[in-house]
């Protein structure tokens, strides 16, 4: 958690929470919840 993530349509933002096949993402105070697999997202 708290790893910061670029994702194509969001930009940049914070992971907030984790689940097994999940990860929620603050994106400019927007919490967004990202399914697996994680192919628009990446780890910076």
């Amino acid at each position: 958690m708290d790893d910061l993530v670029c994702h194509d349509a969001h930009g940049v933002g914070r992971v907030v929470g984790m689940e097994s096949a999940a990860v929620t993402v603050d994106f400019r105070g927007q919490p967004i919840r990202i399914t697996s697999p994680y192919r628009k997202l990446v780890k910076l």
